[in-house]
């Protein structure tokens, strides 16, 4: 491994296309971006697992939209882990970095008790938001947990969805570079047929588990071989590989799919970004009457908010919060 090809791809988003089986693609190494989500957390191995596959798929499937603010990437279990949230947030400028950033709700109890970290959030419900911003209804999308993965929630949403055959081989973990300290990296793949295999879906229903949609009720004929044959070729892919950050993407992709004639586009940075700020913590509490906030007053006299994605700490003087202030202020102005 060299120093300039880590510095040329981790924390990236490169976009492909095979064009001879009409399936687009992203490569995704998170390095950085991923070990600051997860190391202000300290979460638990398990926990830091399924928030390390969520921003992995989070940054996967952001770069695939043409987004101009926040995709929004929920899972909500009844298990130990309750909520996994991530959120992609498009450039502000060509040029610049998307900016994500994930956190994870869990009863710290029984989190040792499965040995696939998927197994802690029980039965539940995959969500994707997307908010094209100010003035803009947000749309969402919510299909069931299924399978035994949250790659494998995002295949079901997808054909669900959007009728998309969509196939995902992720990996994360901590790992060591000679000579330094332990570091979250993850890697991995995303395949997705073109969307002109929506009308292909047959029937109503699909042959998947409780009638879900699988990539064979979509597609038929030329269409349904090739990506048969890009999945099995994708199913060669090694850990290290996909991890990187000896395996530059673009080689990944030739070693793979040289014979599909595949063709990259320009990679994408990806930073760790948080939106919280002081005024949007004023904000949110200027529905709340003065009795409301005079109970959430610590014994030092102050209000205090954490932020749960990047644990920034806020402070405010009662008197500058809730309705009756915010009512103040617009008068005043």
């Amino acid at each position: 491994m060299t120093l300039g090809s880590r510095i040329a791809w981790d924390d990236t988003v490169l976009p492909f296309q095979l064009d001879r089986a009409d399936i687009r693609g992203r490569v995704a190494r998170l390095d950085g971006a991923l070990d600051r989500i997860l190391r202000q957390h300290d979460y638990p191995a398990a926990i830091g697992a399924l928030v390390a596959e969520a921003a992995l798929l989070t940054a996967l499937i952001g770069q695939t939209i043409k987004l101009r603010w926040r995709l929004s990437l929920q899972i909500r279990g009844t298990g130990v882990a309750k909520l996994i949230a991530t959120d992609y947030y498009a450039p502000t400028a060509e040029g610049e970095p998307s900016r994500i950033r994930a956190y994870a709700n869990f009863d710290p109890d029984g989190v040792e008790a499965a040995a696939n970290p998927y197994d802690l959030i029980g039965e539940g419900y995959f969500t994707i938001v997307i908010d094209q911003g100010r003035g803009m209804v947000p749309y969402q999308g919510i299909t069931p947990l299924n399978g035994t993965s949250l790659s494998a929630c995002a295949e079901t949403y997808f054909a669900q969805s959007e009728q998309l055959p969509t196939r995902f081989a992720l990996t994360f973990g901590e790992s060591i570079v000679p000579g330094g300290t332990p570091e979250w990296r993850a890697g991995g793949v995303m395949l997705q047929h073109m969307p002109k295999a929506s009308p292909f879906a047959k029937g109503e229903g699909g042959s998947g588990e409780g009638g879900l949609l699988t990539p064979t009720d979509m597609l038929d004929g030329e269409d349904e071989e090739n990506w048969r044959r890009a999945n099995l070729l994708l199913d060669t892919a090694e850990e290290m590989e996909l991890v990187g950050p000896s395996v530059q993407p673009t080689d990944l992709l030739v070693r793979l799919f040289h014979e599909e004639g595949p063709r990259v586009y320009d990679p994408q940075p990806v930073a760790f970004g948080c939106s919280c700020s002081a005024d949007k913590v004023r904000q949110s509490l200027s529905i709340y009457p003065a009795e409301d906030i005079a109970s959430m007053v610590t014994p030092e006299g102050i209000v205090t908010a954490d932020c749960q994605f990047c644990g920034a700490h806020y402070e405010f003087d009662p008197a500058t919060l809730g309705r009756d202030a915010a009512e103040d202020a617009g008068a005043a102005g």
